[in-house]
């Protein structure tokens, strides 16, 4: 956000003015008061590793993006979509066995839409919405006084979503990540955010100090329910900006979502530096040094192209590649959390169901090397284009993949191995023959793994060395 200025008046001296430009509050100066979550709990985040990005909500019905195609609706499928929470029932929704999914594909964490960008909540908030649009209003579209939850609730489902699985997550040790979008397109006391399908462009805190307050109360009190609701949550995944009038009243929230939960890591939409982590959306960092990683980040990036439910089974990317990312992104100290949708019944499609279990079956035996691992320092993240690491917390030991099958003797010129120790291949028990010429350590590759049966694993194999201190 760029700086506004809330005090400044027309009787100001250019001094007076100068002053209170400095003095200005905006996201990008903190307040002094305000503390990050703890190094600890950056320490378990970065633990993590991987998760999955859930976006689900009425849009899932129509086999569409999530909200986005709302905006180039016609009037009348406009006020069609703002109905369809009158037929969601996803009866098929099961919090028990999403975690079990989950776990089964060495997911550490999820992140799931609490409210996306069209206002519908998928959890039993208690703010009202008193105002919205009816599209085909005669002479409209115009506002009209309402007064309902725009929930799931309001549904034939009657459930809170994020309770069950909240509370699911927790019985079984998975991060949570609640996802919620600062605009609202349902509530038209937020229609001045610039995406806003009927954007009022002369609205804000002055013009219409009455709404104004509202939709403060009713963010304010939205975030304060997803936070004080549902137990611990790891990260609160905030999303788009709002206008700089709003700041004042935005940096008020953050404040009280910091107090609610001290250690939840908060990504860094629409709050500027009052944020913990970036994150990169459907694109990769070129390396650990770049401009986009120089803070803490995680990618999020589709499975199958759009971020909610793809119907098309044939649009899922491969297993290989979910894993390709995982391990070059987990080599250059980030997070990644790929993104799929379920349909509007609550089930996942089956074949992004079997991408995710590809990946599983890897971790079970190649985890050691990507959970609780740390980057490389400087460059040593990589060594040309097929072989990427990762290090163990203490230093003891470097992870070596090589993402396509090396052969009989597998080159490395960054690691140097300590006197006396093993070099194994992870998932097998035997000690393979290593030599070090200088800089140059030969891993040899026995001849009985050359037939693909008999290797641990099926693409991308790991080499764990001990390192000479």
């Amino acid at each position: 956000m760029k700086k506004s200025i809330y005090c400044m008046t027309l009787a100001m001296t250019p001094l007076l003015a100068l002053a209170a430009a400095r003095a200005a509050d905006d996201a990008n100066t903190l307040d002094p008061a305000y503390r990050h979550a703890s190094p600890e709990a950056y320490e378990r985040w970065r633990d993590l590793k991987y998760g999955l990005r859930i976006h689900w909500g009425v849009y899932s019905m129509l086999g569409v993006e999530a909200s986005w195609p709302l905006r180039d609706m016609s009037n009348q499928k406009k006020q069609e979509y703002q109905d369809l929470y009158k037929k969601f029932n996803p009866t098929d929704f099961d919090a028990e066995k999403w975690m079990q999914l989950f776990e089964r594909c060495g997911l550490k964490c999820f992140a799931f839409t609490t409210k996306h960008h069209d206002g519908f909540s998928l959890y039993d908030t208690k703010t009202r919405v008193k105002r919205r649009v009816n599209w085909v209003a005669p002479g409209g579209p115009k506002i009209e006084d309402c007064d309902l939850a725009y929930s799931i609730m309001e549904t034939p489902f009657k459930r809170d979503i994020v309770k069950e699985l909240c509370d699911a997550a927790h019985k079984h040790n998975i991060a949570v990540d609640l996802y919620f979008s600062h605009i609202d397109w349902y509530d038209a006391d937020f229609r001045f955010d610039d995406w806003n399908p009927l954007r009022a462009k002369n609205y804000n805190n002055r013009t219409d100090p009455e709404s104004y307050a509202r939709f403060v109360q009713r963010h304010r009190g939205q975030i304060r329910e997803i936070l004080g609701n549902y137990g611990k949550v790891e990260m609160a995944c905030l999303d788009m900006h709002l206008p700089d009038f709003c700041w004042p009243d935005i940096k008020q929230t953050v404040m009280m979502a910091r107090q609610l939960q001290p250690d939840v890591l908060l990504r860094n939409r629409g709050i500027g530096a009052y944020g913990d982590y970036h994150t990169p959306e459907g694109w990769v960092p070129d390396s650990p040094a770049s401009r986009e990683s120089k803070s803490p980040w995680m990618v999020i990036y589709p499975l199958g192209g759009p971020f909610a439910y793809q119907p098309n089974g044939s649009m899922y990317k491969p297993g290989s590649w979910i894993l390709s990312n995982l391990i070059d992104i987990t080599a250059k100290g980030g997070v990644f959390q790929v993104a799929i949708g379920p349909d509007e019944k609550g089930n996942f499609h089956p074949e992004a169901i079997k991408r995710l279990e590809c990946v599983g079956d890897w971790l079970k035996v190649n985890g050691e090397a990507i959970y609780a691992t740390r980057a490389r320092e400087g460059d040593l993240w990589k060594e040309d284009p097929d072989i990427r690491f990762t290090r163990s917390k203490d230093n003891r030991f470097v992870y070596a993949f090589a993402l396509g099958w090396p052969g009989g003797e597998l080159t490395l010129r960054s690691v140097r191995v300590k006197s006396g120790s093993a070099i194994t291949m992870l998932g097998l028990g035997e000690s393979l023959k290593w030599r070090q010429d200088g800089r140059v350590l030969s891993i040899e590759i026995p001849e009985t793994l050359q037939d693909p049966a008999n290797r641990p694993c099926g693409m991308a194999w790991t080499f764990r060395i001990e390192t000479a201190q």
